[in-house]
């Protein structure tokens, strides 16, 4: 199986998968979950979203976080909330994901929660589970699709991202609120699905094992080690390189359905694995191979923030394939 190997047309929004997170533990379902079918697809336009939004049911959350790069070319991560509370999308609450939606006895950022603590956590913000949620943020989808793939691991499917994120919104003149979301509390059941968050031991597994494809999503200078963001140059060995960064235009909308297949290649029935710095951009890349029948992904979710730590965990500078197409 392969991959087409790209390069990235744009590298502003590479923060988006700097850091994050881990764990995993399987837990009995806590309530039955519904049955009712998805009610939208898992990608919605602003148009969509501007035709639904006040439905009882329907949900918006704003998931940014904010990356921002000091004088030395470092990066910093802050949190987006007081971005939220200056202008969101009116009835949107805010995901936090540098808080309730992280593990906060981890030593990693944006560690993965407990399962019970993720599903109270978004129960707090008014998802139960015959609700349909909304996610935004104010980059590149890639913090939305973060919590979207959590909801899916927690067994809830009633979600989407909205496409091209509060750009796209703002883009069609639409009004943006200062006001606080008011939703009631609800109970959010679950029903995990422990696959769709693979931890060191099943990515060390899968180097050598080609059954399972390893994808890294970062850019793709830092995929050959040409710099690094981490402890060690390079990517983790036997991966291959999809860059988020081309896996949309220039707007911040995905790219087609087409174009989007010629990106992500091989076996939809396969074990995929997608990492990043930390389990963000890695979401984005598994949100977009999930939509295109891919039926087995998970994500690294400590990704290199783990990984290169660890000297004894292999890495590699080569690209072991072809040149990529196009120039940095």
């Amino acid at each position: 199986m392969s991959y087409r190997h790209v390069l990235p047309r744009q590298l502003g929004l590479i923060a988006c998968c700097l850091v994050l997170a881990a764990c995993s533990e399987q837990g009995e379902p806590t309530a039955p979950v519904s049955d009712a079918p998805p009610a939208m697809d898992t990608l919605v336009s602003a148009q969509w979203l501007s035709e639904h939004l006040g439905e009882e049911d329907l949900v918006v959350l704003d998931c940014t976080v904010l990356v921002e790069q000091g004088e030395d070319g470092g990066f910093q991560i802050k949190n987006g909330r007081p971005n939220f509370e200056a202008g969101h999308i009116p009835t949107a609450g805010f995901a936090d994901l540098m808080g309730e939606l992280a593990d906060p006895e981890s030593t990693l950022e944006f560690a993965v929660p407990t399962p019970e603590q993720f599903a109270a956590a978004m129960g707090a913000l008014g998802v139960g589970n015959d609700s349909r949620v909304v996610l935004y943020d104010a980059y590149n989808s890639a913090w939305a699709a973060r919590v979207w793939w959590m909801l899916r691991w927690i067994g809830f499917d009633r979600a989407a991202i909205l496409d091209g994120g509060l750009n796209a919104w703002k883009a069609g003149d639409r009004p943006l609120s200062t006001e606080p979301a008011e939703r009631a509390p609800q109970r959010l059941a679950i029903n995990l699905r422990p696959g769709l968050i693979a931890d060191r031991a099943e990515v060390l597994a899968a180097v050598a094992d080609d059954s399972v494809q390893i994808v890294d999503s970062l850019p793709a200078g830092h995929y050959r080690g040409e710099w690094a963001m981490y402890e060690r140059p390079g990517h983790i060995t036997s991966a291959v390189n999809v860059p988020t960064t081309v896996t949309m235009d220039e707007s911040g909308r995905f790219l087609s359905e087409a174009q989007l297949e010629a990106l992500f290649e091989g076996d939809r029935g396969t074990r995929n694995i997608t990492y990043c710095g930390g389990g963000i951009a890695a979401a984005s890349n598994a949100f977009l191979m999930t939509r295109l029948g891919f039926e087995d992904v998970a994500i690294y979710a400590a990704s290199l923030q783990e990984w290169t730590v660890d000297p004894e965990l292999p890495m590699s500078t080569a690209t072991e394939f072809d040149e990529f197409d196009g120039q940095e």
